[in-house]
This record gives structure tokens, C-alpha cells and sequence, in this order.
């Protein structure tokens, strides 16, 4: 248990954030199994505008330091991958599998 009043403090602000952590990372889960409902549908506009909300949620979450600025880059990688083998696949072209 802490003593002194700075580590009180630190384990105070610690909570808030950790809280706060948690609640944007499930954000962005809940807006990512969003877009993948809208993939697995199969229709690429709403699938897109989906992708959209999806970068903006992971950008913010990003930017606010919550997950690195490379791992949502990687992420919003994969996620257009996915995006784009569904619109070749709808153009008639062979799909190559994307994972992510």
C-alpha cells in the first residue's frame, strides 16, 4: 500500500486511466466487429463506409496514446486489405485470401 501523497495519487490517476483505456479499446472492438459484419455481408459500400468509421476510431484511440501509432496503422492495413479483396472479388477478378 502506497504512503506518501504522490504515490497515492499515482495509483488515483492510474484507475481513471486504465478505466478510460479499457472503454476506448472496446470502442474500437465493438466498431471493428461493425466493419466485419458489414465484410462478411458482402456488400462493399456499406463495408466501406464501415472501414471509414472503423480509421477514425482507431486514428483517435491512436492519437490519444491508448494503442501505438504503428499498431493502428498495421491494423487499418489489414482492415482495407480485407476491404479492397472483396471489392476484386466482386469485380470478377480472383480474391487473393487476406488475413487480419
Amino acid at each position: 500500500m502506497a504512503h506518501s501523497l504522490s504515490a497515492k495519487k499515482r495509483i488515483r490517476q492510474n484507475i481513471k486511466r486504465r478505466a478510460r483505456n479499457r472503454a476506448r479499446k472496446q470502442t474500437l472492438k465493438d466498431q471493428v466487429r461493425s466493419y466485419l459484419a458489414a465484410l462478411a455481408s458482402g456488400d462493399p459500400a456499406k463495408a466501406a463506409e464501415e472501414l471509414r468509421k472503423t480509421v477514425a476510431c482507431m486514428d483517435k484511440i491512436a492519437a490519444k496514446h491508448t494503442i501505438h501509432k504503428n499498431t493502428a496503422a498495421r491494423r487499418r492495413s489489414r482492415l482495407t486489405r480485407r476491404l479492397n479483396a472483396l471489392a476484386a472479388g466482386k469485380a470478377g477478378g480472383k480474391a487473393p485470401a487476406a488475413r487480419g
